[in-house]
């Protein structure tokens, strides 16, 4: 008996509807996944591929520089970063009194002879804005690379929560802050990295990729 062969045009054309089947499936798995949950019209809940998380902190460029929280160049330090490295003539310099209590201070009060703005360090998303009894208006602003700067002792503020700041944005005025001495224009400057306090001075005009 004659043995019957396939002429040689007729399997690629059975891989061709083969290849065409697999397509039609994606595209319609992909349509299934995309569509509605329900019918109804006031549902409007819908599958999605993609991930609807999205951060609302600006992600600082590696070469940017770190600014101090001013700009003005009459700002003075008043009281440092209390280290427990440091000597102990640093550290008694770095203590604050008030109340009759001694409080390590945990960040750099600034002073200067006439008010000036208070700038954001880097570019970034506000925390929080609140009013403390002591401190009075603070800012807490959140940066990419695990840092949080703290401006305490504004007069007055300009931000709001939630809003997205540029590098050299103004948050506010200094103000009066009575923390071992008494200055109408101060500002008590805070800096967290990895969700520990560490000296502001040794982060200025560094760039984000030293840190």
């Amino acid at each position: 008996m004659e043995k019957k062969k396939l002429k040689p045009f007729v399997m690629p054309a059975i891989y061709g509807v083969a290849f065409a089947a697999l397509l039609m499936s994606l595209v319609m798995l992909d349509n299934l996944q995309n569509k509605k949950v329900s019918s109804d019209d006031n549902n409007n809940y819908t599958y999605v591929n993609n991930s609807i998380i999205t951060s609302n902190i600006p992600v600082v460029a590696e070469e940017v520089t770190i600014l101090k929280p001013y700009s003005s160049e009459k700002v003075q330090i008043s009281k440092g970063f209390y280290d427990s490295n440091s000597t102990d003539e640093e550290k008694q310099k770095a203590i604050i009194y008030y109340n009759n209590t001694y409080m390590q201070n945990s960040g750099v009060l600034y002073k200067s002879d006439e008010s000036f703005d208070i700038i954001s360090i880097l570019d970034g998303t506000v925390l929080d804005v609140k009013k403390d009894e002591l401190l009075g208006n603070v800012v807490e602003v959140k940066h990419s690379n695990n840092l949080i700067s703290t401006y305490e002792g504004l007069s007055t503020v300009d931000v709001q929560k939630g809003q997205l700041l540029n590098q050299g944005d103004i948050i506010g005025k200094s103000g009066k802050l009575e923390l071992g001495e008494t200055s109408e224009n101060s500002l008590l400057f805070e800096l967290i990295k990895d969700g520990k306090y560490v000296n502001p001075v040794n982060y200025f005009d560094k760039k984000i990729s030293e840190i």
